[in-house]
């Protein structure tokens, strides 16, 4: 089959630590839903060691074990540390998938570190390694019934390559199914991460994801050249992306931009070198609603979901579009799961929330042509989507109600977020 390329979402655990933003649990799950349908390889779903999260971890593994989120994976992100990956499996004993994840460079070792920590030995049989801590924290995984880990390089852009080669043939060595390639400061360029790229491959003949920052804003394009050095040197690549492109900073690489720019750029067409059943017509229900979870508008520029994505003002622009749209359209919108009317109610409208009454809750869920079984069953719903309400502080979307009808166990779990004493 020769390599391909993945797609690993970081949406639910990068996208949230979006300063000043996030989203509730229940987003977070509607998310994993729609990337699933989307036929996206992973999502990298949150933190297995965060008490916050642990109702809504175990949640969506139910789902996926019924099936409800399947086949993409669910993946956690943990501290490569022997006692993180504990904690990972006692507070979420279903999961399967994890990324391990410790600093590699200079600057960071010592700067986050100092003598606590080296990279190489020398500082004593007591001062542990980089190197060291990431295999204990993977083989610890194995033993624990992991079915996947992979190794993640923080700062790999800021890392010599010496030192980067010899920490993912250590990896490889303890069984990683792959290293995770960090422009954590968004710091390199196309140019130069197809070498450093193409340098792993070649040497550690490991596959390699791709985790880059938009700092530069050459987050798609140097995780696509990443991604082509990968497949060119005989090993898949995983591309990390946020849906969007939310994320820290200046966000990370957008998933909508990075799947068109592998599918149809002039370097890739006819290749067919993506690995996963990516369905791009679910693009445009993802973004809106990520978009709506966030609070942030999509910019009107944006790759394919952007309201001017595909409009044309200049004569001779819309001139050419309306004889021919490849005159000045790359890809067609519909490919996006866009040109179907939005419908906007301009009448009276009721809405389910945290106050609604029976009667108002029924005539929302009588429009969603759901059901229930018997006037107890509507009331717990409507529990539920009160509930809901609080948590997500909006108006419940369609298929949030709609979730909430079909699974109101785990709704309830994921709802359910209580402090420690």
């Amino acid at each position: 089959m020769g390599a391909k390329i993945h797609f690993i979402d970081v949406t639910n655990r990068d996208g949230v630590q979006t300063a000043r933003l996030g989203l509730a649990k229940l987003e977070k799950t509607v998310i994993n839903m729609y990337l699933s349908d989307m036929g996206v390889f992973q999502s990298e779903f949150g933190f297995p060691v965060t008490k916050h999260e642990t109702n809504y971890l175990n949640a969506n593994l139910e789902l996926a074990r019924m099936g409800v989120i399947k086949p993409m994976r669910l993946g956690g992100w943990v501290r490569a540390i022997v006692g993180d990956v504990e904690e990972a499996f006692r507070r979420t004993p279903a999961i399967r998938h994890l990324n391990l994840s410790i600093s590699t460079s200079e600057q960071m070792t010592r700067g986050k570190f100092g003598t606590r920590v080296v990279r190489r030995p020398g500082g004593g049989v007591s001062v542990p390694t980089v190197i060291g801590m990431m295999t204990a924290a993977v083989d610890r995984a194995w033993e624990l019934g992991a079915e996947s880990v992979g190794v993640n390089a923080e700062d790999a852009s800021r890392t010599d390559d010496g030192f980067l080669a010899e920490f993912c043939e250590a990896a490889k060595e303890h069984g990683a199914d792959r290293v995770r390639y960090c422009d954590t400061l968004g710091y390199d360029d196309p140019l130069r991460v197809y070498e450093r790229i193409a340098m792993l491959a070649g040497r550690v003949k490991l596959p390699v994801e791709m985790h880059c920052h938009n700092d530069l804003g050459m987050a798609v394009a140097c995780s696509v050249a990443g991604a082509r050095a990968g497949v060119d040197g005989g090993v898949d690549t995983f591309i990390n992306t946020s849906v969007n492109g939310m994320g820290e900073r200046a966000g990370n690489c957008d998933l909508v931009s990075a799947v068109l720019a592998v599918k149809k750029s002039s370097g890739f067409e006819g290749l067919d070198l993506v690995g996963d059943p990516v369905d791009l017509a679910r693009s445009w229900k993802l973004a809106k609603y990520a978009s709506y979870a966030f609070g942030v508008p999509i910019p009107i520029n944006q790759v394919g979901v952007g309201e001017n994505a595909f409009a044309h003002e200049s004569g001779i622009h819309a001139d050419g579009a309306l004889k021919d749209r490849r005159n000045y359209e790359l890809y067609d919108f519909e490919e996006l799961g866009r040109g179907e009317p939005d419908t906007i109610e301009t009448g009276r409208q009721i809405v389910a929330g945290e106050y609604s009454g029976i009667k108002g809750f029924r005539n929302v869920y009588d429009k969603l042509e759901v059901e229930f079984e018997n006037d107890r069953q509507a009331e717990e719903i409507l529990e539920l989507v009160r509930y809901a309400n609080v948590h997500t502080q909006k108006p419940l979307t369609s298929d949030e109600l709609r979730f909430i009808s079909s699974y109101p166990q785990q709704a309830r779990m994921i709802l359910t977020v209580t402090p420690l004493e």
